[in-house]
């Protein structure tokens, strides 16, 4: 939820494409569709012939704040109403139809579509009524149908994930974020030096309790400890914490020999 009244302040990113509904049939599947769209920054709506009217006040109730699309979504009578001023259109399609059209994943068409947009183009993306789908006569509307490579023993979308899947895929034909992070907080990866650091004072300890005692083995060993923490990202703070260990460890070591040379 965002929280917010009168929902997010979300709006159009760049030249996005147009989400056409096909004669959607229950208002809530619409709101939670704009909800979908807002997550993957896709923002314009055009609806065909709702089922029940349009607007719907159950759409804004399940749309979690993405009001601003359900406001600015249009209403055409006819789909080729809707995709008229367009110059490029693909379908959702489950089971293409004995139709002769090229078929694409949707990241296939989420990359053709951001060609497209790049060109200046105006491209939409066409999905269906909840219980069949789109017909034969939507689709030869389109220049190409849009099928998800899903589980073939079960394939079934409600419409909002329909188009979260697309929205997603759009999203991501443009995204730079790395596959793959490391959380560091107010942390950071410790640098060479520091690491150097913590290895000179854990070696020390190690000699002092006799642990690295065999001088054959001594390099080896040592090569082990640099290796251990060289291979992982290590941060400031987690040598920090080491750096106590050891000294506690230290500590604690010589206070029992203390205590036994009392005895």
């Amino acid at each position: 939820m965002t929280g917010r009244d009168g929902g997010a302040d979300i709006g159009p990113i760049g030249n996005s494409p147009v989400v056409i509904l096909v004669r959607p049939q229950m208002a809530e599947n619409i709101g939670t569709t704009a909800r979908a769209m807002a997550n993957g920054g896709l923002f314009h709506m055009r609806i065909v012939a709702p089922r029940d009217g349009w607007p719907q006040e159950r759409a804004w109730r399940s749309a979690s704040g993405a009001d601003r699309i359900l406001e600015s979504a249009q209403v055409f009578d006819t789909v080729d109403d809707a995709v008229a001023d367009l110059h490029h259109v693909f379908a959702t399609c489950p089971r293409p139809r004995h139709i002769v059209k090229p078929v694409l994943t949707a990241r296939g068409g989420a990359a053709e579509l951001r060609e497209m947009t790049d060109r200046g183009l105006k491209v939409g993306l066409m999905f269906g009524p909840e219980r069949a789908g789109l017909d034969n006569e939507d689709m030869a509307r389109a220049d190409a149908l849009i099928r998800y490579p899903l589980n073939p023993a079960f394939m079934s979308l409600n419409l909002a994930q329909a188009v979260m899947i697309m929205a997603y895929e759009w999203w991501m034909a443009a995204d730079d974020t790395p596959p793959r992070t490391l959380m560091t907080n107010e942390t950071h990866v410790a640098t060479r030096g520091e690491l150097d650091n913590f290895m000179r004072h854990l070696i020390a300890d190690l000699d002092e309790c006799g642990f690295l005692r065999n001088e054959q083995k001594r390099p080896g060993m040592v090569r082990n400890l640099r290796h251990f923490f060289l291979r992982g990202e290590v941060t400031e703070q987690e040598l920090r914490t080491l750096h106590g260990v050891v000294t506690e460890l230290s500590r604690g070591r010589k206070a029992r020999q203390g205590g036994d040379r009392q005895e």
